[in-house]
């Protein structure tokens, strides 16, 4: 059976982060992946780690923040600044034992046009990386042809694909070339939406195809744990908070079976 693992998702609404971390315990997951967002949280993202370490919570991952990576892509002082702000984040990330990061291309449904520019500073980022021993997962995010772009001229070892299953079912119609990213899926997020909007549902409360979805994976060789990213709110605050972690543990179980079935 694969490790399961759940987000510590900071838009939880009605409890805070330290009542998330401990109906993530409380549910029996063991791996949790956290938001390096560098955001005025009234719960750091540090002491955050320091909770979930507490609480004997593996971090297989952080997420790191995208609110401006599109100037990645622009001939600007901003965009330039995001090489450093991102080698910041990633030593930061190393310091607190975490060794794999998940990172944007893009944000919104627009975003400037890859070009050498952005890749040569996403170069500097995934060198620096290397040298801390840390792994860099990009995500499929709403734009398509970055991640090709980015992996196809970039061939480090430490440098694959974080891939969203709700980001491919909602924003690419369950369209995705996995044999171009064989053997360099590091991660998933998986929850799930009904095609109107990113929704971050549990598995089966939206209109995925989990099996085809998981047949996908393990046709591209995914080896990494079932991974979660799902959020408190709308309908589920009708269920108590310990009620929905309860809930996504029984449904990550549920994936991790179906991993197994021949």
């Amino acid at each position: 059976m694969r490790e399961i693992a759940v987000v510590v998702h900071n838009s939880n609404e009605t409890v805070s982060a330290v009542e998330t971390i401990n109906s993530i315990k409380k549910a029996g997951f063991k791996n949790v992946f956290v938001q390096w967002y560098d955001e005025d949280w009234e719960i750091s993202q540090e002491e955050q780690v320091r909770l979930c370490k507490e609480n004997g919570l593996n971090i297989i991952f952080a997420h790191l923040g995208y609110r401006t990576i599109n100037q990645i892509w622009e001939d600007t002082l901003e965009g330039e600044s995001l090489v450093e702000k991102y080698q910041n984040d990633i030593k930061n990330c190393s310091e607190n034992g975490i060794k794999m990061v998940i990172m944007h291309l893009t944000t919104k449904r627009t975003a400037p046009m890859y070009n050498e520019i952005g890749l040569n500073r996403i170069r500097r980022i995934v060198e620096y990386a290397k040298k801390l021993n840390v792994k860099i997962a990009f995500e499929n995010t709403r734009i398509r042809g970055y991640l090709e772009y980015v992996l196809g001229n970039i061939k480090d070892e430490n440098v694959g694909l974080c891939f969203d299953v709700g980001h491919y079912h909602v924003h690419f119609n369950d369209d995705f070339n996995f044999e171009f990213f064989k053997d360099r899926i590091f991660a998933v997020h998986m929850h799930d939406n009904d095609k109107t909007d990113d929704q971050h549902l549990l598995p089966f409360d939206g209109t995925i195809d989990w099996q085809s979805a998981i047949n996908k994976l393990k046709e591209a060789n995914y080896q990494g744990p079932i991974t979660l990213e799902l959020c408190y709110r709308n309908d589920y605050l009708k269920l108590g908070i310990d009620e929905f972690y309860q809930k996504g543990y029984e449904v990550g179980t549920k994936l991790s079976e179906m991993f197994e079935n021949k």
